[in-house]
């Protein structure tokens, strides 16, 4: 049994692939190796915010785990340093966010800015909207066509803000845009 341990500032994650009784119980005594650790190095867990997720897979069988006498909670979705993970490991919900996010920073744009000049508008896209739906994408970026077109709506929508371009093809406003 291996499992693999991940710690990033005061994150912890501790995570194998279970398919039996014996890896669960594996992973369930690492857990307790790492709570008796983290109280000999008095850098205690808050047990109240540990919690499990169960990526799908057809032998997955949910086991149970606990901390300090306490059933950890089964999640289906946690964001983890700002990316939206689903135990399905799918991007939909992330994808979505991120352009809800973008959408909302595109139509405060429309509203607020009143000289709409290609270049401050342009420059303003860059700055607050492109960040929300390339952040992280690596981790994150979806292979459905359906999630891909969402973004493209985000880009599609803001290139016609521009004063002139609205009655362009959109292939011809994301050129001159260097989009």
């Amino acid at each position: 049994m291996f499992n693999w341990l991940l710690k990033f500032a005061d994150n912890t994650k501790l995570f194998g692939k279970v398919q039996s009784e014996l890896d669960s119980t594996g992973l369930q005594q690492d857990l307790q190796r790492l709570l008796d650790w983290s109280r000999e190095w008095q850098m205690e867990f808050n047990v109240e915010k540990c919690e499990v997720m169960h990526f799908t897979g057809g032998t997955n069988r949910n086991y149970r785990y606990h901390m300090d006498h306490k059933v950890l909670e089964v999640v289906k979705e946690e964001k983890d340093l700002g990316v939206l993970i689903t135990n399905d490991l799918k991007a939909l919900q992330q994808c979505t966010a991120a352009c809800n996010k973008a959408s909302r920073d595109l139509g405060m744009i429309k509203k607020t800015i009143v000289y709409k000049s290609k270049e401050v508008l342009l420059n303003m896209y860059k700055l607050l909207v492109r960040p929300h739906v390339e952040y992280c994408t690596p981790v994150w970026s979806s292979c459905y066509q359906k999630d891909k077109t969402l973004i493209q709506r985000v880009q599609h929508r803001f290139t016609r803000m521009i004063p002139g371009f609205s009655k362009l093809p959109y292939c011809e406003r994301l050129k001159r845009l260097g989009l």
